[in-house]
């Protein structure tokens, strides 16, 4: 391997090898377009708009127009998911703002984890009103053709 070399006088040089890849220094900056984010994730540009009002989302400016960052895209995805949860906003805002967050938080998971747990009670809640509902269906349809009895097939109506 050769370090270098000298020839004459001031003429010393060495060898230098760089491995560059171009991909990775341009996903490291890659940055999105509000129409290109609403695209990904199959939101209105007005509701991208919404969740910047709400603080969830702080993309740059360039002129009058937004460029959201990884970061940005990040915190949209799991704002996006929060909402899919039934997590209201300032809950969402909680967590995607822990995503910004040293990872050692311990206050701010505890604080997160109890949000989540409240969360789940409610949710079970409702599954079991929805599962007492469908019972309740299930016994008045029952009721329904043990009242039709013969007659329980449905009619079909004539076309006009």
């Amino acid at each position: 391997m050769s370090w270098g070399s000298c020839r004459g006088a001031g003429g010393c040089y060495i060898d230098v090898y760089v491995n560059v890849n171009p991909i990775v220094a341009v996903n490291a900056a890659r940055t999105f377009t509000i129409a290109e984010l609403a695209e990904e994730f199959d939101v209105t540009a007005r509701a991208i708009r919404f969740y910047e009002d709400m603080g969830l989302l702080e993309p740059a400016r360039a002129g009058a127009r937004r460029v959201y960052s990884q970061r940005d895209r990040t915190r949209l995805k799991l704002t996006l998911r929060g909402k899919r949860l039934g997590l209201a906003l300032s809950e969402i805002k909680q967590l995607v703002d822990m995503y910004d967050s040293p990872a050692d938080n311990a206050a701010q998971l505890h604080a997160f984890m109890q949000v989540l747990g409240s969360h789940r009670r409610q949710l079970e809640q409702q599954l079991e009103d929805i599962h007492i509902t469908l019972e309740e269906i299930g016994q008045h349809e029952q009721r329904c053709r043990a009242l039709l009895g013969p007659r329980s097939k449905p009619r079909k109506e004539k076309a006009a």
